[in-house]
């Protein structure tokens, strides 16, 4: 798979998962290949979450060969997000509505409209993306204090077909690719944090039993959330982000 080309498009009615799918077929895949599906009847996101995914809303994986050090490829989580809100401001006209939540998930109106999942198997890397295009679960089916999801149809009016929508977020996602091999993580890290959810304010970062509150002060060069905290900055790899 060389980055170099451009990404191939499967579109299929129903998979368990586009990321389970993207795994299977990588190895007949000659280069970059998104992977959409009408349905997802095993859909999961971060932590093995179950993720809802009815027909209307967006399901795909983009699969790309990856050489890099894990820690590396880790960090296109925030190309995607990046990509993301690219796709939603170009179909939307209203870029002031989304917002960027640590570490992959996108905002709408203060509410979860998207989220990415990224799995790495050798040098096959599947970047997962999900995204409430006409429908969202209801509160009650989150964990408790979650920022409540939100579908684009709803808080925007605009109904948007998953295929319309790939339209949109293939190229922006190919752009966020194409400047992060040349350039790094640096340019990406300055236009996330831009666009980043409750910079500046108190948040609670919970890993594992252990919650931590403090101020959301910037993401480092790794990627890290880094929360201020009485003792000063703590470097937080990996967490859930509770407003």
């Amino acid at each position: 798979m060389s980055s170099g080309d451009p990404p191939g498009r499967i579109v299929l009615a129903e998979v368990d998962s586009t990321n389970a799918e993207a795994f299977r077929r990588a190895p007949s895949l000659a280069g970059p290949c998104w992977i959409l599906a009408g349905v997802q009847t095993a859909g999961r996101g971060r932590r093995a979450r179950p993720w809802a995914s009815p027909s209307g809303n967006f399901h795909a994986t983009l699969t790309l060969r990856v050489t890099e050090p894990p820690a590396v490829v880790a960090l296109r989580s925030f190309a995607a997000a990046l990509a993301l809100r690219d796709a939603f401001v170009a179909l939307t006209s209203v870029p002031e509505a989304f917002a960027l939540k640590w570490p992959n998930d996108v905002l709408l109106n203060g509410g979860k409209v998207a989220g990415i999942l990224l799995e790495a198997s050798g040098e096959t890397l599947a970047i997962g993306i999900g995204v409430n295009l006409i429908a969202a679960p209801p509160v009650d089916a989150v964990e408790a204090g979650a920022v409540p999801p939100v579908s684009l149809l709803a808080e925007t009016g605009l109904r948007i077909m998953p295929e319309a929508f790939l339209d949109a977020l293939a190229p922006a996602y190919a752009a966020r690719e194409a400047a992060f091999r040349a350039q790094g993580f640096a340019p990406l890290r300055a236009d996330w944090l831009l666009h980043a959810a409750r910079l500046g304010a108190r948040i609670k970062a919970r890993t594992g039993g252990d919650t931590r509150e403090g101020v959301f002060e910037t993401i480092d060069e790794a990627g890290n959330l880094i929360l201020r905290m009485a003792g000063g900055p703590v470097a937080i790899p990996a967490a859930d982000v509770f407003f």
